[in-house]
């Protein structure tokens, strides 16, 4: 796709530098020019003795809106085609052009990912695995941790960037199977006006604002805004609504010291779903009409996926989420630059949400299910907060005939986490008839809840986790086709954990080393093939799987005190290749990924780091333009997953839960006219499993595979006003969207929005 820039040379400018500027740095300043980070110009070097008075000039330059050719983080120095590693990066254009209103429409557009349900008593918000591995910790926001669960909307999203593969000497703890990080709008030197307002099926009403004001010659101040609330298509009752505002004030943009504030503030009223129960297959099926026994362990037969198991004007789901950033960046030189992020974030949650369950009518005489189901109301408060501070260090020089790249760095998190949990079956209901809600009297359960529709809260659990990291990478590239990048990292963890009523509680501490180690070849400037290895950990206090931080000692919940971290080595195998003049990206992998030491719960309940798991597979991408007016962003992963080692004996040859043997993404758009766009979407989502393995009571749970497909047509009517609709699941196909061990939540059905855009 093609773009014209308007440069327009500044009036006044200093008297030393070259008397010539080339086209290729014109078309480099062209994208510093358009994009949003508060990064220095490039072009006031290039122009100090160009006359003052300078007419417009327009320059028409070729790329593609599709196919971002950097990352935010100062961690990574080179073009992504020459990162030896598989990275999706997920730009704007995409985003709006999916009528993506979620993180997790977003991540549609790449392969590997898949959506975990709620478990119990486990926080909804974006519960996710990358490549069959749990990544609800690993999510970043510029770079900095977002360990918070909340359900993240991209209004004030410029693009996202998904790193595959274990990296924690890159970002720390977690990032297994990899990490997300969301790259923030920011104030830059331009005034615009933009605004876009949504209306559509179940209830669909959206609207975002997005002002950016230059103040001076150097400062601007930018404000996002977004307002959200719909209905959950194909499901009964379940509904979101939230807000946010984002802010950005940046200073000494275009000079060589630059400071930027950043504030964000998204909050949710949801009806959260909790979905529909797995029949169950540890016990047998009695009374009349009972027609479950030829299903265990899948969907209960003849029940839509439409059905709601909650209690509406019950269930609820309230979040706040706030987060202060402050940015300051310095270039010494054109070869040295400095940048330090400082942020504090923090989010309450407030929830009533019902899991429904098959209820054991007779415990008695053994494990006995008629279709009497269990509300089993789970109740949680949690608080989490967290002050982080990251400073980076880049140097661009020379040692004989080797060029490095080196960042050096040091991070600082201070994480506290307050978590309030109660649990108990608040009614009866049956599974084809939801409208029964009768009190679970004589029910064998001491958490029911027969004189109270909401369970009172116990006081709090806390916990605080210290993180003091030092980090050094190095790409040193080697004559024209030879490249090395290597990364080491240390951290030191101390977590400690009160019980409730600030009770004494369990402390652990870990000294732990990372690494990544890569060789890079390039035939051509254009691509590149490359072998890399790396090491990633998760310490036993990062409760991915609960969403919390926690340490126990109970016997019967995954005790975890005093257990060694986790630790997985991945290897990639690559090749990169920038083709069509740099207008397509194409890229292939094959991986391997092992955890060598894997958390696994024996049928006593006892944890041991006795487990082994592994993740291998082939994965694919082409991103960018195939013509002037056709653009494709597309991925292919396909994965084996195993347990070869565990203390309960039954995972052992399983698969991992949340581990799809093949996933596809295909988005695709073509310009039928000069006002006129089209696009198509296609995704593939292959069988997965809702556990890594066998119980002594259950089997596992298989969720089948599925397709679905959208569509867009879009019409500018002017340059300031355009139009599009997007219809997504075409065929309205009903599927499981996420798994979890008890339930699964069914995803959305056919759905349409029509999205007005003015710019002012």
């Amino acid at each position: 796709m093609q773009k014209k820039h308007a440069f327009r040379f500044p009036r006044a400018a200093r008297n030393s530098g070259p008397k010539s500027l080339s086209v290729t740095s014109l078309l480099c300043a062209a994208g510093s020019l358009s994009a949003q980070s508060a990064a220095p110009s490039k072009l006031s070097p290039q122009l100090e003795e160009i006359p003052t008075d300078m007419p417009e000039v327009v320059i028409e330059a070729t790329g593609s809106v599709y196919n971002p050719s950097r990352l935010q983080s100062p961690k990574y120095t080179e073009p992504l085609r020459d990162i030896p590693q598989t990275i999706t990066v997920i730009p704007r254009a995409v985003i709006e052009d999916r009528g993506a209103f979620s993180l997790r429409d977003v991540l549609k557009n790449t392969p590997g990912i898949s959506m975990q349900a709620g478990e119990g008593g486990t926080a909804s918000g974006d519960n996710l695995s990358i490549r069959g591995f749990s990544a609800r910790s690993d999510i970043y926001l510029d770079g900095l941790r977002d360990y918070a669960s909340y359900n993240r909307d991209p209004f004030n999203t410029e693009q996202v960037e998904i790193t595959k593969g274990p990296s924690s000497s890159t970002v720390g703890r977690g990032s297994t199977g990899g990490s997300i990080n969301t790259v923030s709008k920011m104030a830059n030197l331009t005034s615009s006006v933009s605004t876009t307002v949504s209306a559509g099926t179940s209830n669909l009403y959206r609207g975002t604002m997005d002002v950016n004001e230059k103040l001076s010659e150097h400062s601007a101040f930018r404000l996002n805004s977004m307002y959200h609330s719909a209905d959950t298509p194909g499901r009964d009752n379940v509904s979101m609504e939230r807000y946010g505002i984002a802010a950005s004030l940046g200073t000494g943009l275009g000079t060589d010291t630059r400071f930027m504030v950043n504030y964000q503030r998204l909050e949710e009223s949801n009806i959260p779903d909790y979905g529909l129960p797995w029949v169950p297959s540890n016990g047998t099926f009695v009374g009349s009409g009972v027609g479950l026994s030829g299903y265990q362990n899948q969907a209960p037969p003849g029940v839509s996926f439409n059905t709601f198991y909650g209690l509406p004007g019950v269930d609820y789901e309230k979040i706040q989420t706030d987060h202060f950033t402050a940015i300051f960046e310095h270039d010494f030189s054109k070869n040295v630059r400095l940048r330090n992020a400082t942020r504090y974030s923090r989010s309450h949650r407030d929830s009533v949400s019902t899991s429904p369950r098959l209820r054991d009518v007779d415990p008695t005489a053994g494990i006995q299910y008629t279709t009497a189901l269990n509300r089993q109301l789970q109740r949680r408060q949690q608080f989490t907060e967290m002050f982080g501070n990251q400073t980076n260090l880049v140097a661009d020089f020379t040692t004989g005939a080797i060029k490095h790249a080196l960042v050096t760095g040091m991070e600082f998190y201070l994480e506290h986490q307050q978590n309030a949990n109660a649990a108990g079956i608040s009614s009866v209901t049956d599974l084809y008839n939801t409208s029964i809600n009768v009190p679970p009297s004589g029910a064998p359960n001491t958490g029911d809840l027969t004189n109270s529709t909401y369970p009172g809260l116990p006081p709090a659990t806390e916990a605080y986790l210290y993180t003091v990291s030092a980090y050094v990478f190095d790409t040193m590239k080697i004559g024209r086709h030879w490249e090395i990048s290597s990364g080491l990292r240390y951290d030191h963890m101390y977590a400690t954990v009160s019980g409730p009523g600030n009770t004494p509680g369990y402390a652990n501490a870990d000294d732990l080393f990372s690494y990544k180690l890569a060789l890079i070849y390039k035939p051509v400037k254009q691509g590149s093939i490359y072998f890399g290895y790396g090491t990633s950990f998760n310490p036993t206090i990062d409760g991915a799987s609960n969403g919390g931080l926690s340490l126990s000692t109970s016997a019967t919940n995954n005790t975890s005190v005093g257990l060694n971290p986790e630790h997985t080595s991945s290897c990639e195998l690559g090749t990169k290749w920038d083709l069509l003049e740099e207008r397509l990206s194409v890229t292939a992998a094959l991986f391997r990924s092992e955890k060598a030491n894997a958390r696994t719960t024996d049928a006593s309940g006892i944890t041991t780091v006795g487990g082994n798991q592994v993740v291998q597979g082939i994965e694919l991408s082409a991103t960018g333009n195939i013509t002037k007016n056709w653009q494709v962003f597309a991925g292919y992963a396909f994965m084996q997953s195993k347990t070869l080692a565990s203390s309960n004996a039954p995972d052992v040859g399983q698969v991992l839960s949340n581990a799809p043997n093949q996933t596809f993404n295909l988005w695709t758009t073509y310009n039928l006219m000069e006002k006129t766009q089209v696009g198509f979407g296609a995704q593939y989502m292959g069988v997965r499993a809702s556990s890594n393995g066998n119980t002594a009571n259950s089997a596992v749970r298989y969720a089948p595979c599925y397709w679905t497909m959208d569509a867009m047509l879009s019409y500018k009517f002017t340059e300031k006003f355009s139009l599009r609709l997007n219809i997504y699941n075409l065929a309205n196909e009903r599927f499981i969207g996420s798994v979890g061990g008890g339930q699964f939540v069914p995803g959305a059905g056919r759905s349409a929005a029509l999205t007005a855009s003015i710019k002012f």
